[in-house]
Formats: C-alpha cells, structure tokens, sequence
C-alpha cells in the first residue's frame, strides 16, 4: 500500500499537504525508508492531523523507476 501511495504523488505538486490517516501512515513509512521527505504529525497524537510531503527523494525517483521497468 505505501507504494501505490508513492505512484499516486509521483506527479504532485510539492509540499503536499496531506490529511487521510491512511496517507499520513503511507508517508510514515515512505520516509522511514528514505523514499520522501516528510513533515508527519507525532505518532502519539490523535488522529487527524495533517502532514506535509516535502519531496520524493532520489531514492524514491528511483524505485519508482524500477517499479516501472523491474528488468530480466
């Protein structure tokens, strides 16, 4: 699931400001693998808050890339 999240912002405009909790998850885990940059709310707060994507990292660009042409 983070990755259809990744493929769905792959052409947003940055920052994106995000507020579904499933998305703030997505972006969690997104940025705990390096693949965002990520502005998240504190996972001890209640739910709701929002966050903001700052960028797709490289790395991101990257296995987006991948994902389209995964090779042999």
């Amino acid at each position: 699931m983070p990755m259809n999240f990744l493929v769905r912002i792959e052409d947003a405009s940055f920052p994106l400001p995000i507020h579904e909790e499933a998305d703030v998850q997505c972006a969690a885990v997104l940025a705990a693998a390096g693949l965002i940059e990520a502005s998240l709310p504190d996972p001890e707060a209640e739910a709701g808050h929002p966050g903001l994507i700052l960028r797709i990292t490289a790395l991101g660009r990257a296995e987006l890339s991948r994902m389209r042409d995964p090779g042999p």
